[in-house]
């Protein structure tokens, strides 16, 4: 059997101008970077933004499991599967971070024969987007560091920084640091943190730019610290904007590129879903909508996490309305739910099964609130048997929702077409009457209790004393329309990782919340998440290699 990577590495590609050219693209709207890979240029907006909107379909999951659930696989294949059926289709998707490519998780290119190509640049370097935003975030952490070395006049109190470094890879040891350790010249002494890339506000404040002027406006809003006498020291103070917008000038554009069997996919931006809002970028997620009849994109983890993000924060932001929602489980993933070891879930057990789906039940419920028909699709594996299919088949229509068995990794597009036919009937026979599960006036301790009880499943929210301090002082501040950004482990619906399928009886434990005043959201940090992953005892880093011809292997 082959490898994702060797399925990749053979596949004919077509150069970007013609794939650019099948939704009416011309060559001088492409910033070209190589053969197969363009940014999309400021002048195609400006061309196309009057166009009308295409329909938009949203691909989430359950939550995730060793077995593997197959979200970006099966958001590639449906979009394959779409045009095949004669829908102008694209996707939008986010891109990988290193930290999962040499981690755990691998990267995010989707697998078998439905993956986006190339798959090896898009997972390493791809055009730099990362690099760049990595280089902006500590510009600022330079700036704000170097203003209190130079005399400090914004009396910035070096125990109130809120502002962290970055860096685009899993590296425990960096999440406290001592800095400024050294001579009177190396600077002052602190403690300092860094976080992951792909959870830092900058990368949030890139994927909900509508256009330069946002994305400046943006920047200039962070709160960087506070001065001694309590109030926000943001990043217009620092004159940090105009640099910073100069590194982000070309990340801010969209990157198109295409899946095996030449779909286009807008493919920019890679948030967390678990740690930051987790979704691909607004100008990526728009710009698609006036080229194609139907864009498919994802939202990262389970749907109580990227899903709930996706319909409270970045569809309100940029006034999206979302025609659909997919949501993918496997078999696999439902029995080990319901308590079936790993080693074991290739064995038929329509016990564990029945157990199992009440994860899937609570994420039919959960979209279900937000007015959107959902399209249920079982990711397949070898191991299932037809009697695990009729039954999730049934439960899914009894809870009036559409269902579809994916075949995607085995057969690209042909093996989407079931989905693709429901997914298809769906948005020509059902209405989506989209609306968020909060209104912006609730306070923010009543957005939080909402998202906890009527997402999570959770009987309440229990606060540690900064955090609810934290909050209040917010509120006080004006941040208390913004909506909120749960960190949450992706495991469970709840903040405990071992509670699988649908815990009951629990309170979500806020420990901590901050306001990204430049994204427009405050997060609130729960459980025991952290922001910048650490590498596992074997990392997937250990498989990678590159061959004396320039070939690489392992990454997947």
């Amino acid at each position: 059997m082959k490898t994702d990577i060797q399925i990749a590495q053979e596949a004919e590609m077509k150069s970007v101008k013609e794939v650019a050219g099948a939704y009416g693209i011309g060559e001088d709207e492409l910033e070209l970077y190589g053969k197969y890979k363009a940014k999309l240029t400021d002048e195609l907006w400006d061309r196309v933004k009057d166009n009308k909107d295409g329909k938009l379909v949203l691909v989430t999951a359950i939550n995730p499991t060793p077995a593997g659930e197959g979200k970006t696989t099966t958001s590639i294949g449906l979009a394959d599967a779409l045009n095949r059926l004669g829908k102008r289709t694209m996707l939008a998707l986010r891109e990988p971070s290193l930290g999962p490519c040499f981690g755990i998780k691998g990267g995010a290119a989707g697998g078998g024969y439905a993956q986006v190509v190339p798959m090896e640049d898009l997972n390493l370097h791809f055009t730099g987007d990362f690099h760049a935003i990595t280089s902006a975030n500590n510009l600022l952490a330079a700036l704000l560091d170097n203003h209190m070395q130079q005399g400090n006049a914004l009396q910035i109190d070096p125990r109130q920084i809120l502002w962290k470094r970055c860096m685009d890879m899993n590296d425990r040891v960096l999440r406290n640091v001592v800095v400024g350790l050294g001579a009177k010249a190396d600077g002052v002494v602190r403690e300092d943190h860094f976080v992951i890339t792909v959870a830092s506000e900058i990368m949030a404040i890139l994927c909900l730019a509508n256009d330069m002027k946002d994305l400046k406006e943006r920047l200039g809003r962070i709160i960087v610290a506070y001065n001694y006498a309590g109030e926000p020291v943001t990043a217009a103070q620092l004159n940090g904007v105009g640099a910073m917008a100069a590194l982000l000038k070309d990340a801010i554009k969209p990157n198109l590129i295409q899946t095996l069997e030449h779909t286009g996919a807008l493919v920019h931006g890679g948030p967390f879903a678990n740690i930051a809002h987790g979704c691909n970028s607004v100008r990526a997620t728009k710009t698609a909508l006036k080229l194609a009849d139907i864009v498919v994109t994802e939202a990262g983890f389970g749907a109580d996490l990227g899903a709930e993000k996706f319909l409270d924060i970045k569809c309100r932001m940029a006034d999206l309305k979302p025609d659909a929602v997919v949501l993918v489980a496997t078999v696999r993933a439902l029995k080990y739910n319901g308590g079936v070891p790993k080693n074991e879930l290739s064995q038929e057990n329509l016990d564990a099964l029945a157990k199992g789906i009440v994860n899937l039940e609570k994420h039919i419920e959960n979209i279900q609130k937000y007015k959107v028909p959902v399209v249920v699709t079982l990711n397949s594996f070898t191991s299932d048997t037809l009697a695990e299919y009729e039954f999730i088949r049934k439960f899914c229509e009894d809870k009036g929702c559409e269902f579809a068995l994916s075949q995607v990794w085995e057969k690209g597009g042909e093996g989407g077409e079931a989905l693709g036919k429901k997914v298809i009937d769906t948005l020509e026979h059902k209405e989506s009457h989209y609306a968020p599960i909060y209104p912006d006036e609730m306070s923010l301790k009543e957005k939080i209790h909402q998202i906890a009880t009527e997402i999570y499943g959770a009987d309440g929210v229990s606060y540690v004393p900064g955090a609810a301090k934290a909050l209040a002082r917010m509120e006080e501040m004006g941040f208390g329309s913004l909506p909120v950004c749960m960190a949450k482990t992706q495991y469970s619906l709840s903040d405990d990782p071992n509670r699988l399928g649908r815990p009951s009886r629990f309170d979500i434990q806020v420990r901590d919340a901050y306001v990204s005043a430049g994204a427009g959201f405050v997060v609130v940090l729960t459980g025991a998440i952290m922001t910048m992953p650490g590498l596992p005892k074997k990392p997937a880093a250990d498989g990678i290699d590159v061959n004396e011809d320039g070939k690489i292997t392992g990454l997947f």
